[in-house]
């Protein structure tokens, strides 16, 4: 990239991006499978080679929220290459809304939380990262698909595979 592509291109300031994908990040590492009391180890991991390599980033080639999505998984990768026996269930953490008004609901919603947890962790990564990056962070196929860099076609059949090992473990039909 050249001087010019730079200025026309010019990468929003860290704390721009701090402050706006610092919840997506801790979100999407936990749901990776970084355990809560080192998210936020590994948060700071990842906003640091945001810091590091923001110059480079070219919002012509890839959304903010996509680019830090792949820096995401690869911090959540080494996570869990660096510690394959550390292993804890989560638990409410992962749950996305505020605590219900009715404490029987609560209870389901965490199980199921906890049991989805559980799935995630012994799936595959690759259907992981998809079915993580689509189900529950809404980012589109498209997207999915660069930042894995894999063809579209391979994402959907992740995301197929991860659908029937999720319907497999909550009981439901396979198709």
């Amino acid at each position: 990239m050249n001087a010019t592509q730079r200025e026309i291109f010019a990468p929003p300031p860290f704390e721009a991006v701090f402050a706006e994908q610092s919840r997506f990040v801790w979100r999407l590492l936990v749901r990776m499978g970084v355990q809560a009391r080192d998210a936020a180890d590994v948060c700071q991991e990842v906003f640091l080679v945001v810091h590091r390599r923001l110059p480079d980033f070219d919002p012509g080639q890839s959304g903010i929220r996509t680019w830090v999505s792949g820096i995401c998984l690869r911090a959540a990768s080494e996570y869990r290459r660096r510690s394959p026996s550390r292993r804890e269930i989560l638990d409410e953490q992962l749950d996305p809304a505020a605590a219900a008004a009715d404490p029987e609901t609560d209870l389901e919603t965490s199980r199921a939380w906890q049991k989805l947890s559980r799935v995630l962790d012994a799936m595959d990564v690759a259907q992981r990262q998809v079915f993580v990056l689509y189900e529950l962070e809404a980012i589109p196929m498209s997207e999915i698909a660069a930042i894995l860099d894999c063809p579209l076609q391979t994402a959907y059949s992740r995301l197929h595979a991860a659908r029937r090992v999720v319907r497999s473990a909550f009981g439901g039909v396979d198709e």
